[in-house]
C-alpha cells in the first residue's frame, strides 16, 4: 500500500515519530515522509492512506510547520473526496482545556474538505510515561487492518 506520512511540528517530536512510523512500515509498504509546511493539500490524493502526526502548540494552536497547510485548507477549501487519512496527535495534558486541539482541528478541516477519517484519533500525552511510538505503532496496526 502507498502510505504518505506527514507531520506538523514545533519542536521536532512529530517529525521523529513520523520517521519512526515510516521505518516500521517500509518493509511491507511504499512510504514517504513530508513536512506539512511543504505539502499542498492536493498531494494527499496520491497515497492510498495518509498518516498525519500533528502536535499542539501553546494554547491548542497548530504547530508552526502545520500552519501553511492549514492556511491552504482554509483559503482554498480543496476537494479532498477520496482522500483517506488517520491522525495521531501529540499533546500535553497539563494544558487540560486545549489538550490535543492541534490534531483535532486539523482532522476536522480535512473532513470539511471531503476527506475520510480512518480509525480513531489518538493523542500521546507528553505528561505521561509512554513513548509516542508505544501508542502510535499499535494504533497504526489497527488502522491498517481496516484500510
Amino acid at each position: 500500500m502507498k502510505i504518505a506520512i506527514y507531520y506538523g511540528t514545533e519542536t521536532g517530536n512529530a517529525e521523529m515519530l513520523a520517521e519512526d512510523i515510516a521505518t516500521e512500515l517500509e518493509d511491507a509498504h511504499e512510504t514517504s515522509v513530508a513536512d506539512l509546511a511543504e505539502t499542498a493539500p492536493e498531494a494527499l490524493k496520491a497515497a492510498e492512506l495518509n498518516v498525519i502526526v500533528c502536535s499542539s502548540y501553546d494554547d491548542g494552536d497548530f504547530p508552526a510547520s502545520a500552519k501553511p497547510f492549514v492556511e491552504k485548507l482554509n483559503d482554498e477549501s480543496p476537494d479532498l473526496s477520496g482522500v483517506r487519512f488517520a491522525v495521531f496527535g501529540l499533546g500535553d495534558s497539563e494544558y487540560e482545556a486545549t489538550y490535543g486541539f492541534g490534531s483535532m482541528k486539523l482532522a476536522d478541516l480535512l473532513v470539511a474538505c471531503g476527506a475520510t477519517t480512518l480509525g480513531e484519533r489518538i493523542v500521546h500525552d507528553a505528561a505521561g510515561d509512554d513513548l509516542p511510538e508505544d501508542l502510535a505503532l499499535p494504533w497504526l496496526a489497527g488502522i491498517l487492518e481496516t484500510a
